[in-house]
């Protein structure tokens, strides 16, 4: 399959060397930035492109994986293109897609990227969406190549799951920075902790989170939150969000 790759950044990154390295031929890597797409073209062996015009029109497949308030503007430049066309967004709604070219569709890879980190997609949970039957299967065994995990879900059902990605990965890791700050405040380094965050994420793989939760909030500890919350007097804002975790932890209970 002839692939065009519109964006340069993670997600495009761990895609396309993940495609490349199961055949599938990628002809162009497309970034308003240049310097970018040559990075990733080089890395891939293909053509780096920073003009929209300069795409290729007769390729198989067209993955535009750029912020979501930039899809649509690449859409426009993609109408007359015979492949299909799909985004790798978490909320973006096909229709932005489908208002614009005749095949269209999503390849949702559900994970959290950073280039400087290798991963394997095997188990990366790959989630698609097409205008039509044809293009679906399409899309499926392409995505059966990469992953053990495919997923065929609506728009809807894809906006619930990022949703809930934000809640268990975005959040959970501003929390550990917010860990950090009050751990280097007190001369104390990130390291001690590390051990404790490895334990709490390896329990949640086998239960669910809810039968597992510990500390203060879940005992009804009143003393030791108040403790903290003292301790906390000088940092209102994550006084604050240490309160509403906490009154949170103390609802499931009820």
């Amino acid at each position: 399959m002839k692939i065009v790759l519109l964006g340069s950044g993670n997600v495009a990154t761990h895609l396309a060397k993940a495609l490349k390295g199961k055949g599938e031929e990628i002809v162009q890597v497309y970034s308003q930035h240049l310097d970018n797409a040559t990075i990733l073209a080089q890395s891939i062996a293909t053509e780096a492109i920073g003009d929209l015009n300069e795409i290729k029109q007769n390729a198989d497949l067209y993955i535009i994986s750029v912020k979501d308030d930039a899809i649509e503007s690449i859409a426009k430049s993609l109408k007359n293109v015979t492949g299909l066309v799909v985004h790798t967004s978490g909320t973006t709604d096909i229709n932005i897609l489908s208002s614009q070219v005749t095949k269209a569709g999503v390849f949702y890879p559900l994970q959290t990227f950073s280039k400087e980190k290798e991963v394997s997609f095997e188990n990366i949970p790959l989630c698609i969406e097409a205008n039509d039957d044809s293009q679906l299967t399409i899309l499926s065994n392409l995505a059966a190549k990469i992953s053990r995990e495919v997923y065929k879900l609506n728009g809807e059902k894809r906006k619930v799951l990022h949703l809930a990605a934000v809640f268990a990965c975005n959040f959970p890791n501003h929390l550990y920075a917010l860990a950090n700050k009050i751990l280097s405040q007190n001369n104390l380094d990130f390291e001690i902790i590390r051990p404790l965050i490895a334990e709490t994420a390896d329990k949640v793989m086998s239960n669910l989170p809810e039968n597992v939760q510990t500390g203060p909030a879940v005992r009804a500890d009143e003393s030791t939150l108040n403790k903290h919350l003292s301790m906390l007097t000088d940092m209102p804002e994550l006084q604050n969000i240490y309160q509403t975790l906490s009154d949170s932890i103390k609802l499931t209970l009820k």
